[in-house]
């Protein structure tokens, strides 16, 4: 029987493991997930501001990205300024700790090199009124392109996917220094004591954007971390993205004697959302990770037979054709649309190979907003029966994987 999501986030922290591993498609509710575990552990209470509570949750989705916003200077369109709302994680971070350095580091090993983040100091300015106004320190970053000569380029406007990258690698540098400081056992010694009550930490989907070097290397950091935390919080992580999930898996399933880390420290799930609203959290117990192709697969099956098709359902498609053509040898996963028959419209490859370009180059599912034709859902439907068949997918072998949670 399926479980609403505040359950679930009961069943996550009744748990009482190190770290807990989730996987799910983007759109299943990971971050609604994360806010509902944050509302059980640590409820605001009205008329209480949230600084004066102290920190037993500390959470890293969607919502934290929007501590930060652009001032795009659109009356001059030169001064280009990402801002960061006022937050005692970030006067801690940079005011006391002084990890801009190691910000910056982090950010341009994971983008580019010669794109600098530049954090302002203090400073007065005017305000509409024509009043003195002081703006402070850490709380505007402006990018520059530095190319090692005098064509630096200033007050660029990175992309949204650097951004990201930015966001998280201040969380980051935080989760750092407050693993490096709960690891001092006296509390007295501590050089804060805002984080003694913290009990969770919850990542929900960090960045996503990376190439998969880079991605896995920040999976590999991100293990590394939370095995080296000798205090009693625990770690909650969440992610659509497959890699991503499979190296955390296999990290997380190896001991680490330097730390005393044990892998039944952990526990690694699979989140799905049923037909009538409710989910289910299914354990992954395999010494392996699940197919994503056949779990893509089933995906795929589930929304035709529901009519509930959307853009990224092509994607989905695209990534089995993908993933077929790199196991049978073939360069261009095109080449796989060939041998499809014609459609009863008379569709052929080349019309399959557009439809799927098209619609794959749209957005993820969680930020899905515009419905596809009828027209495209029969052809999905064609395709997806038509390469099963074409390809030899065993359906039965589908199903039963998708009854075990073993996909």
């Amino acid at each position: 029987m399926g479980k609403t999501l505040t359950e679930i986030a009961q069943m996550l922290k009744d748990a009482d493991k190190k770290v807990q591993l989730i996987y799910a498609f983007n759109g299943v509710g990971k971050t609604r997930l994360s806010r509902e575990f944050k509302e059980l552990v640590a409820p605001k209470i009205d008329g209480e501001a949230e600084e004066e509570n102290p920190i037993k949750v500390l959470y890293y989705n969607a919502f934290t990205e929007d501590l930060f916003y652009w001032d795009n200077d659109l009356d001059e369109d030169k001064n280009r300024k990402l801002i960061i709302h006022p937050n005692n994680f970030t006067d801690w971070i940079f005011k006391d700790q002084g990890q801009e350095p190691n910000i910056i580091t982090h950010f341009q090993h994971y983008t580019n090199d010669k794109l600098t983040p530049s954090f302002n100091q203090e400073y007065t300015k005017k305000d509409d009124n024509n009043k003195d106004v002081v703006v402070k320190a850490y709380s505007e970053i402006t990018f520059s392109l530095e190319r090692g000569d005098d064509n630096k380029v200033n007050n660029i406007k990175i992309s949204k996917g650097e951004e990201s990258c930015l966001i998280w690698c201040v969380f980051y540098s935080l989760l750092e220094q407050i693993v490096e400081t709960l690891n001092i056992p006296e509390e007295d010694q501590r050089d804060t004591s805002q984080f003694n009550e913290l009990r969770y930490v919850f990542i929900d989907d960090p960045v996503s954007s990376l190439d998969e070097n880079h991605l896995i290397e920040l999976a590999v950091n991100i293990a590394e971390l939370i095995k080296s935390s000798q205090s009693e919080v625990e770690y909650i992580i969440t992610t659509h993205n497959p890699l991503f999930y499979n190296v955390l898996w296999n990290e997380f399933n190896n001991t680490d004697k330097r730390y005393g880390y044990k892998p039944k420290y952990s526990r690694k799930y699979r989140l799905e959302k049923n037909n009538d609203g409710t989910y289910d959290l299914q354990e992954q117990t395999k010494d392996s990770p699940f197919s994503y192709h056949l779990l893509l697969l089933s995906e795929l099956e589930k929304a035709i037979e529901s009519g509930d098709i959307k853009k990224y359902h092509y994607n989905f498609l695209r990534q089995i054709l993908e993933k077929t053509s790199t196991f049978l040898g073939i360069v261009e996963w095109k080449e796989l649309l060939t041998l499809l028959p014609n459609d009863s419209e008379g569709a052929s490859d080349a019309y399959y190979n557009r439809i799927i370009n098209l619609c794959s180059h749209g957005k993820h599912s969680g930020e899905e907003t515009s419905l596809i034709t009828e027209n495209d859902k029969k052809v999905l439907g064609f395709l997806v029966r038509e390469i099963k068949n074409t390809y030899h997918f065993k359906k039965e072998q589908t199903n039963k994987e998708e009854q075990n949670g073993t996909v």
